[in-house]
C-alpha cells in the first residue's frame, strides 16, 4: 500500500471486479494483455512516487504567480510535462493513428487515478492536454490535427478548455467572445474567458485554447456556438512562434489545488488574435461535451482519487496513535491503546473506505462502458452509450459531494493536528473543494441527470441501469452471504421506480421549474443507490475469493470489503429513506420562497 492509493484494491478492481483483460479480446485492443496493463499501472505508481508525490506541498506553498504578462509554475511542472509526453501517458489512450497505444480507458482511468492521488494540481497539466488534443482529433482537419497534436502528446504544448466567461459562468448560451471571420479560413478572435486551468504558464512552450466562441451574426443561444482552436502563440509563414495577442489579465489565489493556475485571458485587445474553426459552424457546444462529459468523469475520478489519499493518510495515523483505553477498562495503568481500536474511530474510516472505494468502483465502470462502446457495434454500442450517459452525472457528484465529507472524517481521525498543516488532510480538503464545482456544479449535474438522462430516448437510459442492477441482484440473491443486501438494494430500486414516478407526474401538472427544483437531491439519491449496487458487485467478487483457497493476508482483504459493503448498506443506503420522503412532498418550498425573505 502507497501513501495514497492501495495497490492491491487496485488489482481487485480490475482485475476480479471488472475483468479488464476481456477487452483485448475485440480487435482494436487486441495488442495488449493482462501483463501489460500491470506493468502499465506499476509504472504510473513508480512515476507518481518518484515524480509527484514529492512535490505535493511544494506546490501547494509555492503558488503560480503572474509576473511581466507571464504566469510561472513550480519548476516540476516542466518535467512532469516532459516525461508525460516522452513516456507516452498523455498519449496512450489515442489510436495508434494518431501516435497512441490505444490503451483501455479503464487502465487509463486506472492510471490517472494514481497521478490524481498522488499530486491533483501535477497531473492536471498533462490530464487538460490529453482531453483538448483529443477533441481536434476527433473534429479538426487534418492541417490542425497536424499542426497541434503531435506537440502537444509530446508534452511541449500545453492544452486547455476555454469555456467561461466573467458575465456566463454555467449559462454557456450567454457567452460573447466573437470569432470575426478572415482570410484563409481564419478568424479573428474578440472577448474574455475566465478561470481557465493551465490557461497560462511556463511550463510548456506554447498555450493551446480550445475555446468557444459565437461567430459573428451566429444564432443566438447555444446554437450559435463555435469551437476554435486559439494558441497563445501562433505559427508565422516561415513556421515561427509568434504572439497571437493573449493576454493575461489575472491568476486567481485559490482555497486548493493552487498548484494549477486558473487564469483569466483577454482576447485580441490589439486586434490581432487568431483562430481556427474546429469542425463545423455552430456545432460547439456539442463537440465540446465530448471533452466536457469526459472531464467530469476524470473529475469524480479525481475527487476519489484524493478522497484515497487523505483516507490512508487517517489509516496510517490512527493506526500509529495511542490515546486512551477500551471503555470496559478504567484502569489508568494500563497501557494506552491506537485510536483505531475505538469503535467510534473504526466508524469513520468504513465511511471513508466505503466512499473511496465505491465511487472508484462506479468510476472504472464507466470506463468499462466507455471502452465497451468504442469496440461495440448496434444495439450493444447504444446500450453502453446509454448506460454511460445516465451514470456520469453520478459519477461526477456523488465522489466529489461525498469525497468532501469522506476527507473531513479524515480530518477528525486527526484530531486537533488535523486542523494544523504538519499533516496534508487539510490540504486535501482544500484540493478536493474544486471538484463540487467545475465541469458543472453539482445543481448542473443534478438537473443533466433528472431533466435530461432519465427521460432520455423515451428513458431508455434509465430502464437499461434497472435491468443492470437486476442481474447484479439475481447474481447476488444465490449467495447466502449476500442475499440480506440483495434484497435490500431490491427494495431500493423499487422505491426508485415510486419517486421517479411521483416526479414525473409532478414535471406534468405543475411544471418544470417545480420537477427541477430538487434535483440536486434526486441525484444524490440516485447516487447512494447506484454505489449501493457497485458495493453488491464488489461483495459478489469478495465472496466468491473468500469461497476458494486463499492467504490469511488476501482473506482479510475480502473480508474488509464485506464490512465495508456492509457498512454502506446499514449506514448510508439508509439516508435514502429520508430523501425519498422530502422528494415526494408536494410543499414546493424552494420555489415558493420569495427572494425578499431572505432580507432583514
Amino acid at each position: 500500500m502507497s501513501k495514497f492509493v492501495s495497490l492491491r484494491n487496485i488489482r481487485f478492481m480490475i482485475k476480479e471486479v471488472f475483468d479488464s483483460k476481456a477487452l483485448t479480446d475485440y480487435d482494436y485492443y487486441c495488442k495488449h494483455n493482462e501483463k501489460m496493463f500491470d506493468m502499465v499501472i506499476d509504472a504510473a505508481l513508480k512515476l507518481a512516487n518518484k515524480l509527484m508525490y514529492p512535490v505535493l506541498e511544494e506546490m501547494d506553498k509555492n503558488q503560480p504567480v503572474l509576473e511581466d504578462g507571464q504566469v510561472k509554475v513550480h519548476k516540476a511542472v516542466k518535467k512532469i510535462m516532459k516525461e508525460f509526453g516522452q513516456g507516452g501517458w498523455i498519449a496512450s489512450g489515442f489510436s495508434e493513428a494518431n501516435g497512441g497505444d490505444q490503451i483501455p480507458f479503464i487502465i487509463r482511468g486506472t492510471t490517472s487515478f494514481i497521478f490524481a492521488a498522488s499530486n491533483y494540481s501535477a497531473c492536471a497539466f498533462p490530464e487538460l492536454t490529453s482531453g483538448a488534443a483529443e477533441l481536434i482529433t476527433s473534429f479538426g482537419s487534418q492541417k490542425l490535427i497536424d499542426t497541434y497534436v503531435p506537440k502537444m502528446l509530446d508534452g511541449e504544448w500545453q492544452g486547455t478548455m476555454a469555456l467561461t466567461e466573467p458575465q456566463a459562468g454555467s449559462s454557456l448560451s450567454d457567452i460573447t467572445t466573437t470569432a470575426f471571420p478572415d482570410q484563409n479560413g481564419s478568424f479573428k478572435i474578440k472577448g474574455v474567458k475566465t478561470f481557465i486551468s493551465a490557461g497560462d504558464h511556463d511550463g510548456a512552450k506554447n498555450i493551446i485554447h480550445l475555446m468557444l466562441a459565437r461567430i459573428d451574426n451566429a444564432p443566438a443561444g447555444a446554437k450559435g456556438i463555435s469551437l476554435f482552436v486559439v494558441p497563445k502563440k501562433r505559427i508565422d509563414e516561415k513556421g515561427n512562434l509568434i504572439f497571437n495577442d493573449i493576454t493575461v489579465a489575472t491568476i486567481y489565489h485559490k482555497l486548493g489545488y493552487r498548484g494549477t493556475p486558473a487564469a483569466e485571458i483577454s482576447m485580441g485587445e490589439k486586434d490581432d488574435c487568431f483562430g481556427w474553426l474546429v469542425g463545423k459552424e455552430n456545432k460547439g457546444l456539442s463537440q465540446m461535451f465530448q471533452m466536457m462529459n469526459g472531464a467530469r468523469i476524470l473529475v469524480g475520478l479525481a475527487s476519489c482519487a484524493i478522497a484515497s489519499a487523505a483516507y490512508l493518510a487517517a489509516l496510517e495515523y490512527t493506526e500509529n496513535r495511542p490515546q486512551g483505553r477500551p471503555v470496559t477498562l478504567k484502569d489508568p495503568l494500563i497501557k494506552q491503546i491506537p485510536i483505531i481500536e475505538h469503535a467510534d474511530v473504526k466508524r469513520m474510516l468504513l465511511f471513508q473506505k466505503s466512499i473511496v472505494e465505491g465511487s472508484f468502483s462506479l468510476i472504472l465502470q464507466c470506463c468499462m462502458y466507455a471502452d465497451l462502446k468504442k469496440v461495440s457495434h448496434g444495439d450493444e454500442k447504444e446500450k453502453y452509450g446509454l448506460l454511460l450517459d445516465l451514470l456520469t452525472p453520478i459519477a461526477k457528484a456523488f465522489p466529489s459531494e461525498y469525497g468532501i465529507s469522506s476527507i473531513s472524517s479524515a480530518i477528525q481521525c486527526f484530531g486537533g493536528y488535523g486542523y494544523c498543516e504538519d499533516f496534508s488532510v487539510g490540504q486535501y480538503f482544500r484540493d478536493i473543494r474544486i471538484h463540487a464545482i467545475h465541469e458543472g456544479t453539482t445543481g448542473i449535474q443534478g438537473m443533466d441527470l433528472l431533466g435530461r438522462k432519465l427521460v432520455m430516448n423515451n428513458g431508455k437510459a434509465a430502464l437499461l441501469f434497472i435491468e443492470e442492477v437486476r442481474l447484479t441482484i439475481r447474481d447476488a440473491i444465490q449467495i447466502f452471504e449476500l442475499e440480506l443486501f440483495a434484497k435490500e438494494l431490491q427494495r431500493a430500486m423499487k422505491q426508485l421506480e415510486k419517486v421517479a414516478g411521483f416526479l414525473f407526474n409532478v414535471a406534468r401538472e405543475k411544471g418544470i421549474d417545480v420537477y427541477l427544483s430538487d434535483a440536486s437531491l434526486f441525484l444524490e439519491y440516485y447516487g447512494l443507490i447506484v454505489i449501493s449496487w457497485q458495493w453488491l458487485i464488489q461483495g459478489i467478487a469478495a465472496q466468491k475469493a473468500l469461497s476458494e483457497n486463499c492467504s490469511k493476508k488476501d482473506r482479510n482483504f475480502y473480508k474488509g470489503k464485506f464490512f465495508t459493503m456492509n457498512y454502506f448498506f446499514r449506514y448510508e443506503l439508509p439516508k435514502t429513506y429520508g430523501l425519498a420522503t422530502r422528494l415526494m412532498d408536494n410543499d414546493n418550498l424552494t420555489v415558493n420562497m420569495k427572494t425578499q425573505y431572505f432580507k432583514d
